[in-house]
Formats: C-alpha cells, structure tokens, sequence
C-alpha cells in the first residue's frame, strides 16, 4: 500500500449565495497516494476546482479536513502553511505567466519569492527549461510562444520549488488534442522521473483515461464512484460516470446497444466488422473513441445491434467470447 501524501475527510463547502449559502463540496472523502497520478473529473459545476483549491488551502473548507503529509493543513501556523504550500506546485488552464517576463524569468519568479540566490535560480530555471523541453526559449516572452509551450513554462514555474504534488486544474483545456497528448506525456514523465505526485482535474475521460492510475468521480458536489481508472471505464456504476462515458454517443442509442470496452486487444483483428459478416446482420456505429497503442486497441465503441433479440444476444455473447468489456446501454445512460 502507498503511503497517502493527501488525506480528505468530510470535507465540505459553502459559498454565500443571494438566496442563502451554496453547496460546493459536500462530504469529500479522499486519500491520494505518494506518486500516485489521480483523477478527479465531473461535469461542469460538479465543485472540481473548489475541491482542488481546498487542497492547499488557497480556499478554506467550511468543515472537515485536508492532510498534507500527515499535517491537518488547517492547523498550522502562516509561516508553515506557506511551507507546505511551497511543496504543492499548482498550475491552471490560463497559463497564467507573467507577460512583462521572459521563460526564465517567469521560472524564477517562485524562486525569487523564496528568496534563492539570483544565479542559484537562474541555474534551477535553465534545469527545468530542459525538462520541459523547452531550452531554447529561455529569453522568449509568452507572446512569443504557443499555447502548449506556455503550458510548459508554467509547468516548469510550478516544479521550481521542487513540490512533491502537483495539481492541475484543467491544464490542457484551452490546448488543442495533439499539444494535450504531448503535455500529458510531459506530465507522465515528470512523475515517472521524479516521483511527483500528479492531481489531475479535468472534465473529459480521455485526459484521465491516457494519464491516470485512480480517479474520483464528482457529481453535484459529492465523490459518487471512486477506484482504478481501468476497473471504472470498464464496468461504471454510478450514471455520472455512464454520463461522463456515454455523452458523446447516447443522444442517439437505439433500444438494443452496446459498449464495448477496448483494452489491450490487438488493434490488427477488426473485430466489428468480422463479427458483421460471421452473422450476417448489419449493426450501426454510434460513436467510437478507440486508438492504436504498440499495436493495441484501447477506448470504447457504442454500437447499436440488430432489432432481432436473437441476433442480437448472439453478437455480445461473441464479443465478450473474444475477451472485450460489453455492456447494454440506452438512451438515458
């Protein structure tokens, strides 16, 4: 068992509304390993970022606790709360880079802060320019660069103080699919290289599905399914995740229609369109979010089945014989 790094125990939290205080968090209950890359995802106002502000106390919960460490955040003193602080590097959609300044110079903004020797500084900021792969831009302003290498310079600007988490909170939403995958690989890296823990808080399973070990499922301010990232996408249980799952195809899921669940099976066998012609009956691909990895097929299909029962049930007792993930699905997923 891995040591927990962050320990969340019924944590709640109220903001003032117009008509009396709003439930943001209500509950939480979360233990997030050391090393551990973990996924916390829900839709829109499910309290995501709340949740991951909560966690270095930038927004202070209303009742329960937040251990960093083995410390109850909560109770330390202003000068240790900003120690600890300084062991959670954070960094968000917008980038947020200062515009007046170059790459490096935005790097050594946190190393400023905690008051490091000038040229010590500049030696970390150049380190972490080549980590992010980035050593080249050092003296660009972020006008100057992409949206994904901006996101790079914040992510070294995060790693400065040598943190041992790192919360991302949607920090490959405002990236198109091509630079998210590179960043998501940098990340991976980053945490494989030197034992970061990764919080990562997004709205899409594909971001959690690539990168993450664990997830947390947030839905109207509670954890309503938590688990292995794989145990989950194959088998959801909570209709948040078969929401979060489903969205993209289930307007249009027909009475007889299936998930199948890719996972490692060999990306060379077309498995649909053999299954097609052993039975002789047409099905109708609804939505299909799969990818070749190394010659292996991984993601998911919706794929609405024969209206004959018979044919039917024929067709996912052969799937499954093949070793894939099936289950039935409809319309209000």
């Amino acid at each position: 068992m891995t040591a927990s790094i962050i320990e969340i125990r019924g944590l709640t939290k109220h903001f003032p509304g117009k008509n009396g205080d709003v439930l943001a968090l209500d509950g939480i209950d979360l233990s997030i390993g050391e090393g551990e890359i973990f996924g916390i995802i829900g839709m829109s106002g499910a309290g995501k970022s709340t949740l991951v502000r909560c966690m270095n106390l930038l927004e202070k919960p209303s009742s329960g606790k937040v251990l960093f460490d083995g410390k109850d955040l909560a109770s330390l003193s202003k000068k240790e709360l900003y120690e600890a602080r300084r062991s959670i590097g954070m960094i968000f959609q917008q980038f947020n880079l200062l515009k007046q300044r170059t790459a490096i110079e935005n790097i050594c903004f946190p190393l400023e802060i905690a008051r490091m020797e000038k040229a010590a500084a500049r030696r970390r900021a150049l380190e972490l320019l080549e980590v992010v792969e980035l050593g080249d831009k050092a003296n660009a302003y972020p006008a100057e660069l992409s949206g994904g290498q901006q996101q790079r310079v914040a992510i070294a600007r995060a790693l400065a103080n040598r943190p041992k988490v790192l919360l991302c909170d949607e920090a490959t939403s405002a990236l198109d699919p091509a630079t998210t995958r590179s960043i998501l690989r940098l990340l991976k890296d980053i945490n494989g290289k030197f034992g970061i823990t990764i919080v990562i808080i997004t709205h899409e399973m594909r971001v959690v599905e690539e990168i993450c070990g664990k997830v947390a499922i947030l839905d109207e301010s509670r954890v309503v399914e938590s688990g292995i990232v794989k145990e989950i996408f194959a088998r959801p249980k909570s209709s948040a995740a078969k929401r979060l799952f489903f969205s993209a195809g289930a307007a249009g899921i027909g009475r007889r229609s299936i998930r199948i669940v890719f996972d490692g099976q060999s990306s060379f066998e077309p498995i649909v369109a053999n299954m097609v012609l052993r039975f002789k009956a047409p099905v109708n691909i609804m939505h299909a979010d799969t990818r070749d990895i190394n010659g292996l097929a991984y993601g998911q299909m919706l794929v609405q089945l024969p209206g004959d029962d018979a044919a039917a049930n024929a067709m996912i007792e052969h799937l499954i014989s093949r070793g894939l993930s099936v289950e039935e699905v409809n319309g209000n997923a």
